[in-house]
């Protein structure tokens, strides 16, 4: 259920990217990113629509999809970083403490691709040492 959230979540933050809310994430890129501002929300913006439905329609891939949504997570994160130390106030996120919550929040996201898809566990079932079940 999780995994179904997190999907449907990235599929409409993806489709905000798109549409409604593209002057929002265009706040959100960092100046020392080395692409156009708009190329970048719209690229994010096509990831995270690809993804969320991934994470929704191929369930046979959500281990592989858990690491990918993982990465993506953290790729982001410079974003999030770039909107606190430069006190931007896209989303309404108009406190440094709103800000920092946020920054917070982008591990949980981490984690819960991961949990949710079952990656986490698959790769401790991995690295566990033979003869030794994993917890």
């Amino acid at each position: 259920m999780v995994r179904l959230l997190l999907g449907a979540g990235l599929v409409v933050a993806g489709l905000a990217h798109l549409t409604w809310a593209r002057s929002e994430f265009l706040a959100q890129v960092p100046d020392w990113v080395p692409l156009d501002a708009d190329l970048v929300v719209v690229l994010s913006g096509v990831v995270e629509v690809a993804l969320g439905a991934s994470l929704v329609l191929l369930s046979r891939q959500r281990v592989v999809l858990g690491w990918l949504s993982a990465a993506f997570f953290v790729a982001i994160f410079p974003g999030n970083v770039s909107q606190y130390v430069d006190g931007d106030a896209a989303f309404g996120l108009d406190s440094d403490a709103a800000r920092a919550v946020r920054l917070v929040f982008q591990p949980v996201l981490v984690a819960l691709a991961l949990w949710s898809t079952g990656a986490w566990a698959a790769w401790r079932r991995r690295a566990a040492p033979p003869g030794r079940a994993s917890r």
